[in-house]
């Protein structure tokens, strides 16, 4: 069930508090920046994002990163790091630059670096990483409000084709669009997705929250829709 109203009480296993959810609602003013996104642009009538299909890096722009880039992530799959090439210290920088307190930079860029079928994943399109850092703010908002200091990012961007081979993935997937996050806290599911819903309740952004058996999915596609714990 949604809260409504700051009196509403809050499951203890939660971990937040009013004050807590103020201080989380007067951080960088993300409801309005994210409802009104460039991912509610690209999907009009909230009927699924459009996407297109990036390109990759070259073998050659690989091995120029391999100084920058080791020690920074471990055990990347040699495969993966080749094809995404000097995207991979870059789009690092990136992530490090948002400041997130709770949610690491390299483990989501971890979260990229899987195959399912033969196809690998990537890292998205330079011109909607904004987006995922969008969506990545509202994750370690929640978390800090939460007082949790273990998120995993399961899944953030899927690249189209492997979008297609990931089980139970919509084609119409907002992972695609870059602005959706499939995470794990210390908590449970049901309590992760709790607290983003009074949390987005609250104005803190717009967009999807699906409570599932070992993950929550948090987006923000710019209207507001629940399913699942």
């Amino acid at each position: 069930m949604l809260q409504n109203n700051l009196s509403t009480k809050v499951s203890p296993a939660a971990k937040f508090h009013r004050r807590g959810v103020l201080e989380t609602l007067a951080l960088a003013g993300l409801g309005t920046v994210v409802g009104t996104g460039a991912a509610a642009a690209d999907s009009p009538r909230g009927k699924g994002p459009r996407v297109s299909t990036p390109t990759v890096g070259s073998p050659a722009a690989a091995k120029k990163s391999t100084s920058f880039f080791a020690g920074k992530v471990a055990d990347l799959p040699e495969e993966w790091r080749v094809h995404q090439g000097a995207t991979i210290p870059e789009y690092l920088k990136f992530l490090n630059s948002l400041k997130l307190k709770k949610v690491s930079p390299d483990q989501v860029i971890q979260a990229h670096a899987k195959s399912k079928n033969g196809v690998w994943n990537t890292l998205p399109p330079k011109s909607w990483w904004l987006r995922m850092g969008y969506t990545l703010r509202v994750v370690d908002r929640i978390a800090v409000a939460m007082n949790t200091s273990e998120v995993e990012v399961v899944s953030a961007y899927r690249h189209p084709m492997y979008n297609a081979r990931c089980p139970g993935a919509r084609a119409g997937s907002w992972h695609q669009a870059n602005v959706a996050a499939d995470v794990k806290f210390a908590n449970s599911p049901r309590e992760v997705a709790h607290a983003a819903r009074y949390l987005r309740d609250k104005g803190l952004f717009r967009g999807g929250i699906g409570g599932y058996g070992g993950f929550t999915h948090i987006d923000t596609r710019g209207q507001n829709v629940n399913w699942g714990a």
